[in-house]
């Protein structure tokens, strides 16, 4: 059987088994006592059952071994740091615990991968050629696999998001690791996407069950994992854009997060309303059509990094190929301006909306502009200190990392 049939086999397994176990999650997240509870930050009522990545993990399991059994040492790896992260979530989701304990399984997951092959030894930057890491590759990518469940989790804050970003992702990393002939990454992306897949089919709004800590940290190993083994640990001219263009949507999110919180000394994993799903939110986007914005822009940016892929730059000489860098200068330019317009638009909508508040506290506005107005005082303005978390309650406890979507 051909590889590229088999990773699709592999992905239609995963999102099948996904699929047809998801309510069972659902049913043992009521069972056990894993509920989102209503809370401040979020865009749902609550009350919705966690522990979604339980049945992503058995459809994730269930593919890699009908694909590729007999493991791999790597593979091996990935598939037990795949266990071992989904339990931390899943307590997590049940027991809320501190950061510290949860950073602490995310880095256990990582070293386990890191242990078991799954290393970034060096990269080819372009312009400069290879670099080389040595013995520092391990710690290197074992923060870099936590980076990126962190990303995912960060991310995870409003029906279907982390799961269609992540599905965009992880086939778009297919695309890129099958054409680098790295068989094994290219069949983990695609079982990535179709678990993704079938849990968005519940999870899309409005949601049934959310993929909790338990999900997105999942995910967001996986998808670190496909990075390395499909893109990054290659000799390809733009091995480490790849990463970055397809995962673009979600690093920025978190670094403007990261950064205003940074700003106002709030702890890190202080959770608000900063992302860009409730910016989306308080300028009028529904639900759907902010998570389908941040699709669109996930799947552009993604493309970019496709076509960089087949559109080559460099000769095998080393050479310039200046057509072909021409067209990728001016997709990655096209890329980039799209993604400043969207941060653009949601700071002018920002000061349009605190300018239509100046207007209705001098007074006159029609009753419509009133109504407005007052919906816009009550949500959080963009220029004060991201709000904490009520200071009680497991879903309001201000030790908690952020969304258990």
């Amino acid at each position: 059987m051909g590889s590229h049939l088999q990773a699709l086999l592999a992905a239609l397994v995963a999102l099948g088994v996904t699929a047809a176990v998801t309510p069972l999650a659902a049913s043992l997240a009521r069972l056990v006592g894993a509920i989102d509870q209503p809370r401040g930050r979020g865009l749902a009522a609550g009350g919705t059952p966690l522990l979604g990545g339980v049945a992503m993990l058995i459809g994730v399991e269930a593919a890699l071994f009908l694909a590729l059994a007999p493991f791999s040492e790597q593979l091996s790896a990935v598939a037990e740091a795949a266990i071992v992260i989904t339990i931390v979530g899943a307590l997590d989701d049940r027991f809320d615990l501190l950061p510290g304990v949860k950073l602490v399984g995310q880095v256990a997951a990582a070293v386990l991968v890191v242990t078991g092959g799954v290393v970034v030894d060096n990269v080819t930057i372009p312009f400069i050629g290879p670099v080389v890491f040595g013995s520092a590759g391990g710690p290197l990518t074992v923060v870099g696999l936590v980076a990126v469940m962190n990303i995912v989790n960060f991310s995870d804050g409003i029906d279907g998001l982390a799961a269609g970003v992540t599905a965009i992702a992880a086939l778009a990393f297919a695309i890129v690791a099958f054409d680098l002939g790295k068989v094994e990454g290219g069949t983990l992306a695609a079982i990535t996407a179709g678990a993704a897949l079938g849990f968005l089919l519940f999870n899309f709004h409005p949601a049934s069950i959310y993929m909790g800590d338990a999900g997105s940290n999942l995910l967001g190993l996986l998808l670190g994992c496909t990075a390395v083994l499909g893109a990054v640990k290659t000799q390809a001219a733009l091995a480490l854009v790849f990463p970055f263009l397809i995962l673009a949507v979600p690093v920025l999110d978190t670094a403007f997060v990261v950064l205003k919180r940074l700003k106002y000394r709030q702890p890190v994993y202080h959770a608000d309303r900063e992302h860009f799903h409730h910016r989306l939110d308080r300028i009028g986007f529904s639900t759907r059509r902010t998570v389908l914005v941040l699709y669109g822009w996930t799947l552009a940016m993604a493309s970019v990094a496709v076509v960089s892929r087949f559109v080559q730059p460099f000769a095998s000489d080393g050479s310039v190929r200046p057509a072909n860098a021409i067209i990728l200068a001016t997709l990655f330019g096209l890329a980039i301006a799209a993604s400043v317009f969207v941060v653009y638009v949601l700071e002018i909508l920002k000061f349009e909306r605190d300018g239509r508040r100046v207007r209705v506290r001098m007074g006159g506005p029609a009753p419509r502009q009133v109504d407005a107005a007052r919906e816009d005082e009550e949500s959080p303005r963009d220029d004060e200190p991201p709000a904490g978390e009520s200071p009680t309650g497991a879903s309001g406890s201000s030790r908690r990392v952020e969304s258990r979507r």
